[in-house]
């Protein structure tokens, strides 16, 4: 890859792998919110099976949040530090 840099390349690779999970993530989430309901009209009966069914997606959608700020946090970081290595590396040769 870099040619010589391997500890470029394991940035570069960490970087690429940490953004295809996160992109993977973000669809999964995105898949998530189009089965969550703003408004539901229900009946009694409906409404308590209906009701816990809307928790447990909801409750899906708040840890993934929590993951996906995780891994953007962490992408952000291999990418500046990527970046930053790279500029080191520039800057000596």
């Amino acid at each position: 890859m870099t040619g010589g840099m391997p500890s470029l390349d394991y940035l570069l690779i960490a970087f690429g792998l940490t953004t295809a999970v996160l992109a993977v993530l973000v669809i999964y989430g995105n898949v998530l919110s189009t089965r969550e309901e703003d408004q539901m009209y229900l009946n009694r009966a409906e409404q308590a099976i209906m009701a816990a069914e809307q928790q447990v997606l909801i409750g899906k959608m708040n840890r993934l949040r929590n993951v996906i700020v995780l891994l953007a946090v962490a992408a952000g970081a291999l990418a500046l530090a990527s970046g930053g290595l790279w500029l080191y590396i520039g800057l000596t040769r």
